[in-house]
C-alpha cells in the first residue's frame, strides 16, 4: 500500500465527526429500544445497521491512516480513537441484543435510566469529536461525559443491589439482568475510554 505525500487532514476530522454522529445514533436507538421495549419503534436490526455503519467508518479511518504520510495528530492516537469509538457502538449493540436473547418481558427502571445516561454521554463524545479540528469546547464536553459516567456507576450499583435484595427473584432473572446492566455499563465505560483518547490528543496538540 503506497503512502500519499499529499496531506488530507480534513478527511480525518470528517470521519471522526461521522463516527461520533453514528455512535450517538446508536445510543439514541438503544435508549428508545429500552424505554419502549417490548413494543419498541426501534428494532434490533435498526441498531445492528448502525453498528455495521460504525464498522464501515472505522475501516475508512484505518485505510486513510495507512495511506497517509502526514496525519493531523499521532498515528497511534488516530488508531486508538477509531477503535475506541467502534467499541462504543459494539457494546451498545450487544446490550440491546440481550433484551431479545434473554426473553425480557419489560425493561427495569434502572436499565431505562442507564440507557438515558448512555445516550447523554455519547452525545458529549460526539460533540467533542466534532470539535477536534478547532479544539474548542472539548474539555467541557469531556467533563460532562465523566460526570455522567460517575452517575452511571451509581445507577449500576443500585440496580445490582436491588437484584440481590429481593430473595423472591428467580436466580435466572438475576443473572440475565446483571448481564444487561453490565453490558450497558460497558458501553458507557467505552465512551469514557474514547473521551480519554480525545483528551490526550488535545493535550498533545495544544
Amino acid at each position: 500500500m503506497r503512502l500519499s505525500l499529499v496531506p488530507r487532514p480534513a478527511e480525518f476530522y470528517e470521519l471522526f465527526t461521522e463516527a461520533g454522529a453514528n455512535a450517538l445514533e446508536a445510543a439514541q436507538k438503544a435508549e428508545t429500544r429500552f424505554r419502549e421495549f417490548p413494543n419498541s419503534s426501534v428494532t434490533q436490526a435498526d441498531v445492528k445497521a448502525t453498528e455495521h455503519e460504525g464498522d464501515r467508518i472505522t475501516r475508512d479511518l484505518i485505510r486513510l491512516l495507512n495511506t497517509q504520510y502526514v496525519t493531523p495528530f499521532d498515528r497511534e492516537d488516530i488508531f486508538a480513537l477509531a477503535t475506541a469509538i467502534d467499541d462504543v457502538v459494539d457494546h451498545i449493540e450487544e446490550a440491546t441484543d440481550l433484551l431479545e436473547l434473554y426473553g425480557v418481558e419489560s425493561p427495569t427502571r434502572q436499565s431505562i435510566e442507564q440507557a438515558r445516561i448512555l445516550a447523554a454521554a455519547v452525545g458529549h463524545l460526539s460533540s467533542a469529536l466534532g470539535a477536534l479540528k478547532g479544539q474548542r469546547g472539548i474539555q467541557e464536553e469531556l467533563i460532562k461525559l465523566k460526570e455522567l459516567e460517575d452517575e452511571g456507576d451509581r445507577v449500576l450499583r443500585d440496580a445490582i443491589a436491588d437484584l440481590f435484595r429481593d430473595e423472591r427473584i428467580d436466580p435466572l432473572t438475576v443473572i440475565r439482568w446483571k448481564d444487561i446492566f453490565e453490558a450497558l455499563e460497558d458501553a458507557l465505560d467505552a465512551a469514557e475510554t474514547a473521551a480519554n483518547v480525545v483528551g490526550n490528543i488535545v493535550v498533545k496538540n495544544a
